[in-house]
């Protein structure tokens, strides 16, 4: 191995990670730093330090910091301006986190002197290319230690004997059977691996952590109004709430109402196809709420390209690229179309659903003297309609007479 003197190591204390830090204290011989972000995974971060302590990490070297705040503000609500979907259906949940834990991944290792960064990821996922990619853009000299790339514990149940050989407790252990490999934040939770790596099967009802399943949900539907400023949530039902409350309060009324389940197979950058299932209560509902209110706040054409944009900036955020130059040009764009996107959208949840009540708006573009179908007193001269269609028709007319 390469001279390594101290090393800042992304950490969970789960069962991958946890392994890595003892793995690269004896494979190394180097100093583990351990970083572990509170992005509203709850409690995994406080058995984290007493992980970290009982494998002889010292409390100087164990940074525990509550980034919700941050991670809602400045990743999940900008990535919300664009109605962000990955292939028509993940809401990047995982993608979004990883940017945040890179950056200070990288600050850590400058601030204690490290020589390196870690992280639990991968040589098959994404999440390797997430973290590098983060890294090196923010700090193009840094060292990238990836055990998952060195090793030779290439499977769940390797890492399950080497924990139990140096007596590393793992959390969520089923006799031998490998548990489901999951991430939690305040935006979504995720499950791979055990069974639902056969697309076929269904996933098993009492995996599911955030919500209930739509048929238990209550029979009586929850109605709720959201209030927006510059395309971002402000409050609900009237009450101001800072951006990571929104996200834990939307969480906590979806997840009653069995809002946000979803079992996708996606295209990973790297080449293969995965199945994961996701939770994402509250960023269900923040879409459909975003989608309401810009449709009556936004010109058409600014909304139209928006949406032929959206595509590109949800792969640009899923391959790793939060931190590149097109990401900062794509969300100028973004934000820009913002300013006027203001006002309330009334929702209906339930049993799994989320409906649109009602939008209103001062902003708004809607006006009802000119949509109505009743007498609009001269608003709009519908024979104008005439000279409209023909002119688009134009060039249609006269390459039907040619053909004719």
């Amino acid at each position: 191995m390469s001279s390594v003197n101290k090393v800042v190591l992304a950490y969970s204390g789960g069962l991958d990670t946890s392994v890595i830090l003892r793995w690269l204290q004896e494979e190394y011989d180097c100093e583990v730093v351990t970083f572990t972000a509170d992005l509203g995974q709850g409690e995994e971060v406080e058995p984290a330090r007493a992980k970290a302590k009982l494998l002889g990490i010292q409390d100087k070297d164990i940074f525990i910091e509550d980034l919700r705040e941050e991670f809602v503000r400045d990743f999940v609500y900008p990535m919300m301006r664009c109605n962000t979907i990955y292939e028509g259906e993940y809401l990047l949940g995982t993608s979004i986190a990883r940017p945040l834990i890179a950056k200070r991944l990288v600050e850590i290792a400058a601030d204690v002197g490290a020589d390196a960064i870690s992280h639990g990821a991968t040589g098959k996922g994404n999440d390797q290319v997430r973290f590098e990619l983060g890294a090196y853009a923010l700090s193009p000299d840094v060292k990238v230690i990836a055990p998952w790339r060195e090793w030779d514990l290439n499977s769940r149940e390797k890492l399950l004997a080497y924990a139990a050989e140096r007596q590393i407790p793992i959390d969520m252990k089923r006799g031998g059977k490998s548990p489901y490999s999951m991430d939690a934040n305040l935006l979504h939770i995720s499950y791979e691996g055990d069974q639902l790596e056969d697309p076929w099967v269904e996933a098993e009802a009492d995996m599911w952590r955030w919500t209930v399943a739509p048929e238990m949900a209550p029979d009586q539907p929850l109605e709720i109004t959201l209030s927006f400023a510059a395309g971002d949530i402000v409050a609900i039902d009237g009450k101001p709430m800072s951006p990571a409350t929104v996200l834990e309060t939307l969480n906590e009324i979806g997840g009653k109402h069995g809002v946000g389940r979803d079992d996708i197979v996606e295209n990973r950058y790297v080449g293969m196809k995965s199945r994961g299932c996701y939770e994402t209560p509250g960023g269900t509902i923040m879409l459909k709420a975003h989608r309401a209110i810009e449709s009556i706040t936004l010109d058409r054409e600014v909304a139209h390209l928006k949406d032929e944009l959206m595509p590109r900036y949800a792969s640009v955020i899923y391959n790793g690229y939060w931190w590149s130059p097109e990401r900062h040009m794509l969300q100028a764009a973004i934000d820009q179309s913002q300013a006027y996107v203001n006002g309330d959208v009334r929702l209906k949840l339930y049993k799994g659903s989320v409906s649109v009540l009602g939008r209103r708006s001062d902003d708004s573009l809607f006006d009802e003297k000119i949509a109505t179908f009743e007498d609009d007193e001269g608003a709009y001269h519908q024979r104008d309609a005439e000279g409209f269609i023909k002119l688009n028709a134009l060039r249609m007319r006269i390459a039907g007479r040619k053909r004719a």
